[in-house]
């Protein structure tokens, strides 16, 4: 299983939603396997997108599964860019009606964050060899 281990603590930033700490068993066995791949979005672009995909679908959707909307809304503007027509398919799960958050998103009090590389290194380098 890919983690970060369980002494891993992340800043406080929003994140879309997300504050696992690791990923299934079976979608880090896919990802081994190469039969899919692992992104990141940052919470700016997940929030666009889930405004976008309201404002277009009447939906509002979660912050969680607005992770998958940018990477679809992504998906669709390099087909549209290469001339291809492509299915894409993500899950839409939950809605977004309490999503708190949502107000600093349009008060543009959000901001995106990367996290260090030294800070994952030192996470890495606490969890036992397996």
């Amino acid at each position: 299983m890919h983690t970060l281990g369980s002494t891993f603590v992340p800043p406080g930033f929003h994140a879309g939603g997300l504050r696992y700490h690791g990923m299934a068993p079976l979608v880090s066995h896919v990802l081994n396997l190469g039969e899919i791949e692992a992104t990141t979005v940052a919470q700016l672009e997940i929030f666009d997108a889930a405004v976008k995909f309201a404002r277009t679908e009447g939906i509002i959707p979660a912050p969680e599964p607005s992770h998958a909307i940018a990477i679809a809304i992504r998906e669709a503007l390099k087909c549209k860019e290469e001339g291809r027509s492509r299915a894409i398919l993500f899950n839409l799960c939950g809605h977004g009606h309490f999503d708190m958050q949502a107000t600093d998103y349009f008060a543009n009090k959000l901001q995106d964050y990367e996290y260090p590389e030294h800070e994952v290194a030192m996470a890495l380098a606490g969890l036992p060899v397996v």
